[in-house]
């Protein structure tokens, strides 16, 4: 969702660094923009003023701007003890000292791209879109270990970490498998596993050898190129969700607890679910979008109701117009 910051950006002439986290690293390392990517060994929680005081030297007199994309204090820090001459980013956290140029928050929350995209102070934010872009080689390099064929299986990422009132139940991601022509590749963290070895193992009683389980076992760089060669994808409202879009990659993107007026996926391959947006779903959603991780009602019908049928119809809508 920074991905149309940096073009703007890099189309007015700034050359691009990225320092970013190693596990979101090889995304930027995707977008052609990007001169370097300079990887940052944080933990999560804590300041770790030690650490960001040590790269800050080593990258002190550098560059003549940083933008800020976290609202959080430490995210600033590190420009600041660079020195770096204009720090630019949003209010947020005790950080007016560090920032020289601050965006106010919107009170209403914005679509993602443009939030971040009016960092550049340029205005038609609505027409943004990410965009990645990875080489022939290495797609058929991962493809070739994996032992599968560009377009020949679909990709799932059923996994959301911020919580379950964001997924898509497992039962139904494997009645969708089982339905589908085509094998279909699971993809996640290690913490999903689990729940892609229980969405599995119903396919694979069904279709033996149909449904691959690579969650934990792939690189982010494998999962992007597993994406970018798939001939379509579900997901829920995650990571992976807006790389099949940026990849432009036939997809039904599935939401629960949260809003595509929020997160939406930028694709015109791209078709939501979300029975908040259904006049034909009874009793409405009046819940929704809530935002919770897990379902303050205990019911998560916002998530259960919507059937394995349902998305196929999706699928294959956006499949054949593709």
């Amino acid at each position: 969702m920074t991905e149309p910051l940096l073009r703007r950006l890099h189309a007015r002439g700034e050359q691009l660094t990225v320092g970013a986290l190693p596990w979101v690293a090889p995304v930027y390392r995707a977008m052609p923009q990007v001169a370097e990517v300079i990887e940052f060994p944080f933990a999560h929680g804590g300041l770790q003023f030690r650490e960001r005081r040590a790269i800050a030297k080593r990258i002190e007199g550098r560059f003549g701007k940083a933008y800020v994309l976290p609202n959080s204090l430490k995210s600033a820090l590190l420009p600041f003890l660079a020195s770096i001459p204009e720090r630019i980013g949003y209010f947020g956290e005790a950080r007016i000292g560090l920032l020289t140029h601050r965006l106010k928050n919107p009170k209403n929350k914005p679509p993602m791209v443009a939030f971040y995209s009016a960092l550049s102070g340029e205005g038609g934010l609505e027409a943004d879109r990410p965009r990645l872009q990875m080489g022939d080689a290495g797609i058929e390099e991962t493809l070739a270990g994996l032992k599968l064929q560009r377009g020949a299986y679909y990709v799932f990422a059923p996994g959301a970490e911020y919580g379950p009132a964001k997924r898509w139940p497992a039962h139904h991601f494997a009645e969708l498998a089982i339905k589908l022509d085509r094998p279909v590749v699971l993809l996640g963290s290690g913490k999903e596993a689990a729940l892609c070895g229980e969405i599995a193992a119903p396919v694979n009683a069904a279709r033996a050898g149909q449904c691959l389980n690579f969650a934990g076992t792939t690189s982010l760089l494998q999962a992007l190129c597993l994406i970018a060669a798939s001939r379509g994808t579900v997901s829920n409202d995650s990571g992976l969700m807006h790389v099949a879009a940026a990849f432009g990659v036939p997809q039904v993107a599935i939401f629960g607890s949260s809003s595509p007026l929020h997160t939406p996926p930028l694709s015109e391959k791209a078709r939501v679910l979300w029975l908040k947006d259904d006049p034909a779903y009874q009793p409405p959603l009046d819940c929704a979008p809530c935002f919770e991780r897990e379902c303050p009602l205990g019911h998560t019908r916002c998530l259960n109701d919507i059937s394995a049928q349902r998305v196929l119809d999706g699928l294959q809508q956006t499949v054949g117009a593709g």
